[in-house]
């Protein structure tokens, strides 16, 4: 046999080896895809089927009734997921998306008896409508603005205590150690400092709190109302962090701030524009001159700050002191928190309140401010005066 016989022969063999090959590739291939689309079906399929399920009552028929808190100020998250642990819904996930899906929030704190058979939209309207199937045996409502000595005349008005053992009690250095343990972020040392009156003003958050204890202790009161400014303000403190950081604002700072706010502001738009002259102020070295501070230094609350007040010697005194004073004055809102992060952006110095309808007018020169405070102020100070 002649070598080119041999290459033809060879060269045959070789062709026919690739065509057994590319045929085996092509049956792969083809089984491959077969089986890639079947598990496709089956993913979908088998997440269709799980969703469809979880949008189901956890257990139609058990009917038994599960006492589910929900504490104030909760996420939809931190709600979703204590149904999920009640097994009152079947997947805190698809839950969650559910709401979002259906548009649904502003659930009211409470004491639920939720059962397994109720549906998701059953659970819902519960949670919004606030239908507590517990009565709470007491309740303590405690507006925004208020000092810790005003609050201690609420709870002594609402429950078995004293103001003068809620005193003690929130100005307890124990007590307040227990709280800067279980909240280091919110509690931190800066309520410790020397000129601050009570550690733990404006930590308190206003709220109305329910309570299902006839026993319920002062310190648990007290610790809820810590609790729920935990809740309530760290959401606001990851979401201004860099605000935070740029404008060299500690928690305690924030809370001091706000707290200026919700003395001096009534509408959310002033709080914002406020907030804008406080900083402006505080960027030229001006002191902030703001009358609650100099009541809070006083200890009494009037409806007129006199000249010889300004001259009251104290830290708290923001006529005498330039910068934020040592510590809240007051309990502040969530209106008043975001304020401070996200303020106006003006070039206002000063702001004056109507004493006839409250009306806020806010000016960018002293001159300008002392023309308006003719008008709005004293004008109608003396025609209130004459009218008496």
């Amino acid at each position: 046999m002649s070598d080119n016989q041999s290459k033809i022969e060879q060269w045959i063999h070789n062709l026919q080896e690739r065509k057994k090959e590319a045929k085996l590739v092509r049956k792969i291939v083809f089984i491959s895809m077969i089986v890639f689309l079947l598990v496709v079906v089956g993913v979908g399929f088998g997440g269709y089927t799980y969703i469809s399920s979880s949008l189901e009552p956890a257990d139609p028929e058990d009917n038994t009734a599960v006492s589910v808190e929900i504490p104030i100020g909760s996420s939809v998250d931190s709600i979703v997921s204590i149904l999920e642990e009640n097994n009152i819904v079947r997947d805190a996930t698809v839950f969650k998306y559910y709401l979002k899906f259906n548009n649904e929030s502003d659930f009211q704190a409470g004491t639920y008896d939720l059962t397994p058979s109720m549906t998701l939209g059953e659970i819902t309207e519960s949670l919004k409508t606030g239908r507590v199937y517990h009565e709470p045996l007491f309740m303590v409502t405690v507006p925004e603005g208020l000092s810790l000595e005003e609050i201690a005349v609420i709870i002594e008005e609402n429950t078995r205590f004293t103001a003068d053992e809620f005193m003690t009690t929130v100005d307890n250095p124990e007590f307040i150690n227990s709280m800067k343990e279980k909240y280091p972020e919110l509690v931190t040392d800066s309520i410790f400092g020397e000129s601050i009156q009570h550690p733990l003003e404006g930590y308190l958050f206003p709220a109305t709190y329910p309570f299902y204890d006839e026993d319920q202790e002062l310190e648990e009161i007290i610790s809820q109302m810590v609790e729920a400014t935990y809740v309530n303000v760290t959401p606001y403190i990851e979401q201004y962090a860099e605000t935070m950081q740029n404008e060299e604002l500690t928690v305690h700072d924030v809370l001091t701030f706000a707290s200026l706010l919700e003395e001096e502001a009534t509408e959310d738009t002033d709080r914002r524009l406020i907030a804008s002259v406080f900083y402006n102020r505080l960027e030229e070295g001006m002191p902030l001159q703001t009358d609650p501070t100099v009541l809070y230094a006083l200890g009494e609350w009037s409806d007129r700050v006199l000249f010889e007040d300004l001259e009251v010697d104290s830290p708290y005194n923001t006529y005498k002191n330039t910068g934020l004073p040592p510590g809240p004055i007051a309990s502040s809102g969530v209106s008043s928190i975001e304020a401070v992060l996200n303020p106006e952006n003006s070039n206002y110095f000063y702001f004056l309140a109507s004493l006839e309808d409250g009306t806020v007018y806010y000016s960018e020169t002293l001159d300008e401010h002392e023309r308006k405070a003719e008008e709005y102020i004293y004008n109608e100070r003396e025609e209130a005066e004459t009218e008496e």
